[in-house]
């Protein structure tokens, strides 16, 4: 109980912190401040510093959601096919409807993936601010969130890799390879297989396949017990998560959220992908729902207005959503497009999810 009220905290915490460093960038984009914070994204060390953030920062944030998945399939909500289900068939049609009304809306296809993410610590964090809510409703939200991470990662896989290169390609399978070997070992330290995922990382990053993917590799190529008896994926998960939550999630946000609001318009892009990710998600997710209802269960002290407010939470796209604009539009007007379309569907999906659970709270708690 009090690891879960823990987690909770942390996940409100971490919402509140996402929240901050989201408005400190549409305020310094929106001030004299701006021509530098620019410039700052743009100075090169190698790479520029956008470039290290959103490749090298974040495949550390792809680490982090590597070994979720990896211990929600080994020990968690993952584990059992029937807890699945349902949760997956949510996240299916969470994918698929907002993809088809960003389609419908606009005829810069390339964009089509962003209002299919949940940002999975965002929609926690409301989530955790509420009390009283329904434990089945968490892990309800939580896996159809994890599969929607997974979904993600599966489609920058397949769709936003560019120019592809054979030969950095071939030799990524040898860092692979040695972490595989040192898995099977059943390794006490998990640093020697992150030293080799640092190597895959810059393979990754030459072969044209975004790096971040060297992230999710490395993770499910941690072993989750050791030959003693540790657990070596769920201690450096322990570790390393504080990290994401108040760090790398923040400065993404902070150098990825700054949006110019004189003249903003919300049309073409912006549209279709804020429609995608309040509308779509929420006809998707609800609608496959009620469809599979018919055949299995709810979760157990879970009601039809409870499944309505992870409809709406699902529709936080944020951080993922953002993400994948970037790799679909780069910088520029799409790019400033597609930030008014996540941060407003964002923002109105957070607080419908939010007003809804608290008059379901506030009524539970009245009965």
């Amino acid at each position: 109980m009090a690891e879960a009220a823990t987690t909770g905290n942390r996940e409100a915490l971490g919402g509140i912190v996402l929240i901050g460093a989201t408005l400190l960038a549409l305020a310094v984009a929106n001030s004299g401040l701006a021509a530098g914070y620019d410039a700052a994204l743009q100075a090169k060390f190698g790479l520029s510093v956008l470039h290290w953030i959103n490749d090298g920062l974040m495949a550390i944030f792809f680490l982090s959601v590597g070994m979720e998945l990896k211990h929600e399939m080994v020990d968690g909500a993952l584990r059992d096919p029937r807890a699945v289900a349902l949760p997956g068939l949510a996240a299916l049609g969470g994918m698929v409807v907002p993809a088809a009304i960003y389609l419908s809306l606009t005829d810069l296809t390339r964009g089509w993936a962003i209002p299919t993410a949940t940002d999975i610590a965002f929609a926690l964090g409301v989530l955790a601010l509420v009390k009283g809510v329904p434990p089945g409703l968490r892990s309800f939200l939580l896996t159809l969130a994890i599969l929607d991470d997974l979904g993600a990662i599966l489609v920058i896989a397949l769709f936003y890799g560019h120019d592809l290169q054979v030969m950095w390609m071939a030799l990524a399978l040898l860092p692979i390879a040695g972490m595989v070997t040192l898995m099977r070992r059943g390794i006490e330290s998990p640093w020697p297989i992150l030293a080799l995922g640092a190597v895959l990382w810059v393979c990754v990053l030459q072969s044209g396949l975004h790096a971040t993917m060297a992230g999710v590799v490395t993770a499910f190529c941690l072993p989750t017990r050791s030959r003693s008896g540790g657990q070596p994926l769920h201690d450096l998960a322990g570790r390393l998560q504080p990290w994401v939550a108040f760090g790398i999630v923040p400065v993404f946000a902070f150098a990825n959220a700054g949006l110019p609001l004189a003249g903003l318009k919300i049309e073409g892009v912006a549209l279709a992908v804020g429609a995608g990710l309040l509308v779509g998600k929420f006809v998707g997710v609800l609608g496959m729902t009620a469809l599979a209802s018919r055949f299995m269960p709810l979760p157990q002290g879970v009601g039809w207005g409870h499944l309505a407010a992870a409809a709406l939470l699902a529709g936080i796209g944020f951080t993922m959503s953002l993400f994948i604009g970037g790799l679909a539009f780069g910088s520029g007007e799409e790019m400033n497009a597609v930030r008014a379309g996540v941060l407003g569907a964002s923002t109105l999906a957070a607080l419908g999810g939010l007003i809804l659970l608290r008059i379901l709270s506030g009524a539970r708690a009245s009965a």
